[in-house]
């Protein structure tokens, strides 16, 4: 049974492979438990990792590092690949005031850290760990260590061990801290989901009118005089006339008085519409009209992706294009408009017409079944690489970066909403992109709590039991402070409040307990609006306090 015992050894790759795969199992097995509706999910990898480690189950450092950092990764690029189509128009929205709240929880997290410093006389150094791991800051870890070096010529193994033994105890804490919220606020989850729904429903851009034809100044204009005359962005589908016959509408085609027309256009414009043209009216299309059929086609050419509805002269087959679905959104099919892959294009005219259009889109769902693993791996690699680069700032001797986390999350955000722009076909199943997601997460908590917990026990009986203590007020008291000001002054949705804490801290682990909860998304859109730019504060400020203190 020699053999047997080897593969529990850790120091090869399959016994690597072999108690990762154990550690996991037995994680997300656990993570189905539910108390009350409420599961701790994947973040059980992370006991059950401390739990082997402690009884003496390891895994060889490097080999342990490579798939931390690299599960770490997969977590993070796959979150920016789901909020990244809708990251921008949140940050319009919202996004000032929430990295603004995001900040404040840095800041005061640092203000925590130094009165803990001068009450109990903790070496800066080791409180800068301790910081770190309380925050779940892996590059703050790295730029304490080296600024330290430089500044007193010594490494310093404290710095460290307070990450180490802070950072299982910040994720506990987090997590707990969002519990707690949830039971004193009496979350009502449908409510709070609600609500999120709504919040994007709200945004959706498009809306549908039947209208009729009253305004006796259009009565023989065109729809392209009316547009410009409107200076709105709609789209007429059909129109049926006063003596019952019904056709698709062009630029070219006259309104008169008594006309009855289909109409996509924005939210806002909508009673601009309504209030010029006529009243709104109640008309089933499908049942009036036997000649033309409406029809939803799958955009599954690669050479389509990125071309404008204008560039694509689909019109020209004598077909409408009224709107596009995309990642659940609905928007107005405005000429300027670029198709991405996996958009669904509203498509009204004739059998014939539609086919064709069908024949130039491509409507096949088996291409859409095939993973896209170039614009995966290649934004991993540029965001890497962004991640790496040195920034220099006046007044601090080490240079800031973005880090394995920053860079690839950035990456992903700007490929996913830009890349079509540029013929990048972005597209992903969304059941991909969330197994990716999960076995990232899962990787980088198992890896975490395997390589910590070792120590983890006897840290805690040779006093860093303190340090312990230390980070869970660096954690939780920011968090408590700006969890009653967000939602008590500002009535902020809950789910949007935990990705903004969970983003704060930049805990992933804690996005990944809400991802459990909410099925709306809007957790990770705040997650992901904060993230990039609290993770790069962080670093600056521990390197800030370094200098100012030593």
């Amino acid at each position: 049974m020699d053999w047997f015992s080897d593969l529990w050894s850790g120091q090869s790759i399959s016994s690597s492979i072999l108690i990762l795969s154990v550690v996991i199992s037995i994680g997300v097995a656990l993570g189905k438990v539910q108390v009350k509706g409420v599961s701790l999910g994947v973040t059980w990898t992370l006991f059950i990792g401390i739990l082997f480690a402690h009884f003496g189950i390891h895994v060889e450092a490097n080999i342990l590092n490579l798939f931390k950092d690299f599960g770490l990764i997969l977590f993070i690029y796959t979150v920016g690949m789901l909020v990244g189509p809708s990251f921008f128009s949140s940050f319009k929205k919202d996004g000032i005031r929430l990295n603004l709240f995001a900040l404040i929880i840095a800041l005061l997290g640092c203000v925590v850290t130094y009165i803990i410093y001068l009450i109990t006389d903790t070496p800066i150094e080791t409180m800068m760990g301790v910081m770190s791991g309380a925050v779940t800051n892996t590059p703050g870890l790295g730029v304490a260590q080296q600024t330290s070096l430089d500044i007193t010529g010594v490494e310093n193994p404290d710095i460290a061990a307070g990450y180490a033994v802070a950072y299982p105890s910040a994720i506990i804490g987090t997590i707990i801290t969002l519990l707690f919220f949830y039971s004193i606020f009496r979350i009502k989850k449908q409510d709070e989901e609600k609500a999120a729904l709504e919040a994007n429903k709200q945004e959706n851009p498009a809306r549908l009118l039947s209208l009729s034809v009253e305004n006796k100044s259009l009565d023989g204009l065109s729809v392209y005089e009316i547009q410009k005359l409107i200076n709105r962005n709609f789209i007429i589908s059909r129109i049926k006339y006063s003596d019952g016959r019904i056709n698709i509408a062009d630029a070219n085609t006259q309104l008169h008085l008594g006309d009855i027309i289909f109409v996509v256009t924005s939210e806002d414009s909508a009673s601009c519409l309504i209030a010029f043209i006529g009243k709104e009216i109640e008309v089933n299309w499908d049942q009036i009209d036997n000649t033309y059929i409406s029809q939803e086609i799958v955009v599954t050419k690669s050479t389509v992706n990125g071309s404008t509805l204008s560039e694509l002269h689909l019109r020209d087959l004598g077909v409408n294009i009224t709107r596009i679905y995309r990642a659940g959104i609905t928007l107005v099919a405005s000429p300027s408009l670029q198709l991405q892959m996996g958009d669904k294009v509203v498509v009204v005219g004739t059998q014939h017409s539609v086919n064709e259009v069908s024949k130039r889109l491509g409507n096949s769902l088996k291409k859409l079944n095939l993973p896209n693993l170039f614009q995966i791996f290649i934004g991993i690699a540029i965001g890497i690489i962004l991640g790496s680069i040195p920034l220099i700032f006046p007044g601090i001797p080490q240079p800031v970066k973005l880090g394995l986390a920053g860079g690839p999350l950035i990456i992903a955000i700007l490929i996913s909403r830009f890349g079509p722009k540029y013929k990048i076909v972005t597209y992903t199943t969304e059941s991909a992109t969330l197994m990716l997601r999960e076995i990232g997460i899962a990787l980088f908590l198992a890896s975490v709590g395997l390589s910590v917990g070792g120590s983890f026990i006897d840290s805690i009986v040779n006093g860093g039991y303190k340090w312990i203590g230390y980070g869970l007020l660096i954690t939780v008291i920011p968090l408590l402070i700006m969890g009653f000001v967000v939602r008590k002054i500002y009535k902020m949705n809950y789910f949007t409040m935990c990705g903004l804490m969970a983003g704060a801290m930049t805990d992933a682990p804690a996005l990944a307990i809400v991802n459990e909860m909410s099925e709306s998304g809007i957790h990770s859109v705040s997650y992901a609006t904060v993230y990039p730019l609290t993770m790069f504060m962080r670093v600056l400020l521990t390197q800030l306090m370094l200098l100012l203190i030593i």
